[in-house]
């Protein structure tokens, strides 16, 4: 059996887990490399390497509740990976959030921490782009004073143990790239305050949102009129072209 971090585990999957890029996705340990992933129903895990799509390894269910892990045999340095992953009534090959890099450069971190990015809405938010070749959305929000931030949404069955965010420290913002995530799903962030409160959060920086009553943002593309591609029409909202004003 493998060795982890027990305690650790549960934290991950009772969703209290404030530092997840830390412990999930791909890890050197002791010159060996271990992956490790939190899948809440799954029943089996394989591990497959993305470059030639050859299986590798079957992770081992190390909690019941979802918590798979292995060491991959003759590896010492990482590599880009996906897992195979067989839920209930079917199999799916999906890219592990927790293996990419951090979506905010340095010169963002220094201008965000100074205040004096001047087009926030270009790093905050959600924005479709691409990470190490695979097609995905990046979520980013600040909050300094949160303890932990998940995103929750139509594409994690609004389940806050699933994708916690990388906390930025130089700047308060939490980060975190998940792939297959569609134009138009609904989402929030679900942010646990100091004192251990819970609560669900539209994007401030969001660029559409559900209709009221309903309060969910929506995954959506930088507007056109933003980026300079296009201005809004005279009498037009521009963030709501039907709309006349």
């Amino acid at each position: 059996m493998i060795s982890v971090d027990l305690a650790r585990v549960a934290t991950v999957c009772s969703g209290q887990d404030a530092d997840p890029f830390s412990f999930l996705g791909m890890h050197i340990v002791d010159n060996t490399v271990q992956v490790r992933a939190w899948l809440p129903t799954a029943k089996h895990c394989s591990l497959i390497e993305s470059k030639t799509g050859k299986k590798l390894a079957d992770l081992e269910c190390i909690d019941e509740r979802g918590f798979f892990a292995v060491v991959v045999p003759r590896r010492v340095h990482g590599f880009a990976y996906h897992l195979r992953v067989q839920w209930q009534e079917k199999t799916l090959d999906i890219d592990d959030p927790y293996r990419f890099a951090p979506i905010l450069g340095e010169m963002d971190l220094w201008l965000l921490a100074e205040g004096n990015q001047l087009r926030p809405y270009e790093r905050l938010g959600t924005h479709c782009c691409m990470q190490d070749g695979v097609a995905g959305v990046s979520f980013a929000v600040w909050a300094p004073n949160a303890r932990r931030v998940a995103v929750v949404g139509d594409f994690n069955c609004w389940d806050g143990r699933r994708h916690a965010m990388r906390l930025r420290k130089e700047c308060g913002v939490w980060e975190i790239f998940l792939p297959q995530v569609e134009v138009g799903q609904a989402y929030k962030y679900q942010i646990t305050d100091q004192q251990g409160q819970v609560e669900c959060k539209a994007d401030p920086y969001a660029f559409s949102a559900e209709l009221r009553p309903a309060t969910a943002s929506r995954v959506a593309q930088l507007p056109a009129w933003i980026e300079g591609t296009a201005k809004p029409q005279s009498g037009q909202c521009p963030s709501c072209p039907d709309l006349d004003l």
